[in-house]
């Protein structure tokens, strides 16, 4: 598996406005990919999330939100529905993607990529609940993750974020 194959830059995807978003266009940036739904009783970390990014992102960070209504229903809403929620209630300045299965037989390529070690090369992680992260490198490559428990803005994300930034 070259370097390039396990590497989350091989992948293009569609904003919540359904405008392609190559992937590769974040090479050189680390990245904390989360699954949000705004039905949650942790909906609450968008707003960590901005902070975060707001922290981080002078220093080649990006958040990629990716909505999901696979775990009860919880993101009802849909494209700029989402869009509007996010900015209004949170402030959401980082970039919110397509709503997507992020588990299961209809999972979207990235949440393949993501998930499967067999794929990434490094992780075994799919999400089991809303606000899943997994921290990607510069290079692309999946470095780890953090269950929906651990916010995002948590000492030990903003050290491992730090850690990859200095890389």
């Amino acid at each position: 598996m070259s370097a390039k194959d396990n590497s989350i830059h091989r992948f293009k995807v569609n904003d919540i406005e359904g405008k392609e978003v190559n992937l590769a266009d974040f090479e050189g940036k680390v990245l904390l990919v989360v699954n949000t739904a705004s039905k949650c009783g942790f909906t609450p970390q968008l707003d960590d999330m901005e902070d975060l990014y707001r922290e981080f992102r002078e220093e080649g960070f990006e958040i990629l939100a990716f909505p999901s209504n696979d775990f009860a229903g919880q993101e009802p809403l849909e494209g700029k529905e989402i869009q509007q929620f996010c900015q209004m209630k949170y402030e959401a300045s980082y970039p919110i993607l397509e709503k997507v299965h992020v588990k299961g037989q209809g999972a979207h390529p990235v949440y393949n990529f993501l998930s499967k070690r067999s794929e990434n090369g490094n992780v075994s992680s799919t999400p089991r609940w809303n606000f899943h992260k997994y921290l990607i490198d510069k290079q692309g490559q999946v470095r780890t993750f953090f269950y929906t428990f651990t916010r995002p803005n948590a000492n030990k994300v903003k050290k491992a974020i730090r850690q990859l930034i200095e890389e």
